[in-house]
């Protein structure tokens, strides 16, 4: 994370949005500003996940867990992504990232992203994320405690199950 104004932005307005349910899905309004381009003149493909790191905290605030995990010593990490850009985003545009966490497994929680533009989607992919704490990993079972989640995970999407096999695949 190096979006370090954007990130205290995010988080302060996130602190004022609606609470929402773990499954909820948030709307972010974003520009493409210039650091965020490439030589090409577009949205550099690493600053996607960068923004994806603001979804994650909007998303976190909002949903009740940010304070109860810096309370614990808790902090996010990715366990993977696959994305698929389909346009450019230029300089200056607006665009909406939406962003849901879609379902839970014993240690990741797969998220789901859009990039959209004008009603096209410019950028799609899911992200795994877990919690570390002091001791090591956060179990998804502790992680709904907190939140006040029933721990059984909603199905998982055709999409996970097969990015799940081809990262097991790509392990083996």
């Amino acid at each position: 994370m190096n979006l370090y104004f954007r990130l205290l932005l995010v988080w302060l307005r996130a602190c004022f949005k609606p609470a929402i349910q773990v499954g909820d899905m948030i709307e972010m309004q974003l520009t493409v500003l210039p650091n965020d381009l490439d030589l090409n003149g577009h949205m550099n493909n690493g600053r996607y996940m960068t923004i994806i790191d603001l979804a994650l905290v909007e998303y976190m605030t909002r949903a009740g867990f940010m304070r109860p995990a810096l309370k614990r010593g808790w902090r996010p990490m990715l366990g993977g992504s696959m994305i698929a850009f389909r346009r450019g985003l230029k300089p200056f545009r607006r665009y909406t990232l939406r962003f849901c966490a879609l379902c839970w497994d014993e240690r990741w929680t797969y998220i789901r992203f859009e990039f959209v533009r004008d009603g096209e989607v410019m950028a799609v992919g899911h992200t795994k994320g877990g919690i570390v704490g002091p001791f090591g990993v956060v179990g998804s079972n502790e992680m709904c405690a907190v939140l006040g989640v029933d721990p059984a995970s909603p199905v998982f999407p055709r999409s996970v199950t097969a990015w799940i096999e081809a990262d097991r695949l790509m392990r083996a």
